[in-house]
Order: structure tokens, then sequence, then C-alpha cells
């Protein structure tokens, strides 16, 4: 039902006429109260480092053109955020996971995290699958005395994983895929996210970029176990603080049953970690200001590349726009 109302809502949102929704983004950010758009502006410098103004090239598309020809997910997130602003304006975009900073500044999905990134310029993309949180109402303390993971095995670090623990008693791991011949013995079936919640330590693992499950671990009374962090999303993964909000391990993974002993015969630790999880969380869970941020970087994008003039000088056609379109 989450992905039904999420395609209905977002195929729906397609046939609103931008002049339209151009208009309403104008009015959002003229309307934005200072003291809120001071207290935002910290995320917004977050996800788009950049302070000068940079040329686009001639090459990349216009908002007008901007076609599906990458995932639903990326596609729908990012015209929410784009299509209220003018057409003839120009941007560049990846799609997928990236892990590498673009040559010219870009909107993406995911960035390495870096002081030198500013190019890679972040919106909330691929969200259905990345922002989903939990209520949870087992404490910390009446949870299995155990750690938990699933998903793909196919990465160097989950396969090494699985062969330093899958029979630890203390440990329930296991791959969902079969694509390692070698690594059969350690296929088992899904587990659901409810059924994880029982355990005291959730183990989150990057991926190709971020690991989607840490999001939801962190809104849960459960302990977020990870190795050091190496790429970051609109979750702003680099300003976590290893041992405040989550608990980091080696990427060997050779101290995570030490690890778990620690915080299980010391609980009242592990909970001021959740506890700081959850307050980093609650800043994500406002739909209003989330959409106002994706659209303040935005603004901030074109603001600084070289596209204000031209936007400008397409505003005095704006109304006329709308005009016609309520006459119709």
């Amino acid at each position: 039902m989450r992905k039904l109302k999420y395609y209905l809502t977002n195929t729906l949102y397609n046939l609103i006429p931008q002049p339209v929704l151009h208009f309403y983004v104008k009015q959002q950010l003229a309307s934005l109260p200072k003291h809120t758009q001071n207290r935002l502006q910290k995320r917004v410098d977050y996800y788009m480092k950049l302070q000068s103004s940079f040329p686009v090239s001639q090459q990349a598309p216009q908002i007008a053109q901007f076609k599906k020809n990458c995932g639903s997910t990326y596609f729908f997130d990012l015209l929410k955020v784009i299509k209220g602003f003018d057409r003839h304006l120009r941007f560049n975009f990846i799609h997928g996971d990236v892990t590498d900073i673009p040559a010219v500044p870009t909107f993406v999905k995911s960035r390495p995290i870096s002081d030198h990134n500013g190019n890679s310029v972040l919106l909330k993309l691929n969200a259905i699958r990345h922002y989903r949180f939990v209520e949870d109402t087992l404490e910390f303390r009446h949870k299995k005395n155990m750690a938990v993971w699933r998903g793909s095995g196919f990465r160097p670090n989950r396969r090494n994983l699985l062969e330093k623990y899958y029979y630890h008693e203390r440990c329930d791991l296991g791959r969902t895929d079969k694509e390692d011949e070698d690594q059969l013995a350690y296929v088992v079936p899904k587990m659901s996210i409810e059924d994880q919640l029982k355990f005291k330590f959730i183990l989150s693992l990057e991926g190709k970029d971020v690991a989607t499950n840490l999001k939801w671990i962190m809104s849960s009374n459960s302990l977020a176990m990870s190795p050091k962090l190496r790429y970051e999303t609109w979750f702003m993964e680099g300003k976590l603080i290893a041992n405040v909000h989550y608990v980091e391990i080696k990427d060997d993974f050779s101290d995570l049953i030490e690890k778990m002993d620690y915080y299980n015969a010391h609980p009242e630790e592990a909970e001021r970690i959740i506890n700081n999880a959850h307050q980093w969380v609650e800043q994500f869970k406002n739909p209003h200001e989330e959409r106002l941020l994706s659209y303040l970087v935005a603004d901030k994008y074109f603001y600084l590349s070289q596209n204000v003039r031209l936007a400008e000088n397409n505003d005095r056609h704006l109304l006329a726009s709308i005009a016609k379109y309520v006459h119709k």
C-alpha cells in the first residue's frame, strides 16, 4: 500500500501544469519565515556546499526536457523538486548509487564522505526505499542479546562477516541471495523488520554506497552497529558521530562480540546512543520542511549556476501562463 500510494500520488503530480507548480514554489520560498530559513540553512549548505557561481553546460538538459530515462523513484523524486522552477533552467543529474564525485556540480542521491565533495549536490532521491522509520515499543533491555543481519552478500565486507560469524551463537546472520556458490551454506530466508527489532544489535553494512537499513535502525530501540561510514545521502551520514549516534566496529568485525558484551553490560550507555539516534532521525520526519529543504537546495543550485538571469526574464510570462490555464 505504501508503494501504491507513492506511485499514484507521483503520477498525478506529473500531470500538474508546470506554470502552476512554478508559481507555488515561488510563493513557498517567498513566504518562508526568516527564522525558519535560518534554521534550515545549515542543512541546505551541507547538501549544496558550493558558495560561488559556476557555469552549466548548454548540453545539460533543461527542466522542460527532463524525461524518465532512469528508475521511476529517481525520476519522480527529482521531478517533485525541479518542476517548480523555471522550465528553461539547466542542470546536471546522475541517478543511482553514486560513489564518485562528479566533475561538475550535479544533483545526486549519494556521495563519498569528504571535505572535497562540493560538486555532489544531495537531494532526497529514491526516498521510498531509503526513508522508512519504525515505531519500536520494545525496550533495548528486553531484546535478545544477539546481533542480526540480513541482506545481499556479494560485497567483500558482507562475505567476510558471514565467514566469521555465521555459526556464532550470539549472531543471527545470513544472506538472502544466491549469487556466490561458495556461500550457499549462508543463505537464509528474509527476515522482516519487525522480527529484526527483537534483537539488541542490528548490523548496518554499506553496499555500493550507503546501507539502506541504517535509517530505520536509528529510529528503533536497537543499537545500530556499523564499520566506519564512507558514503552519505540526504540523511547526512557524514555528520553522524561514532559511538554517539551508532556503534562503530572495526572493518574486519573483529571487535563485534566485544562491543556487544560492553553495551549489554552497560545498557544505560546503549540507551544514550539510541536516544541520540532518535533525535537525529526526528529532523527528517516533517514532510513540509523536507519539501521546503529540497526547494531551497535546488534554488541555491540554480542561483549559483548562472541560470538566474534567464529565470528572471522568463518570470514575467508566469502569471500570464497561469491565467491562461485557469481560464481554460
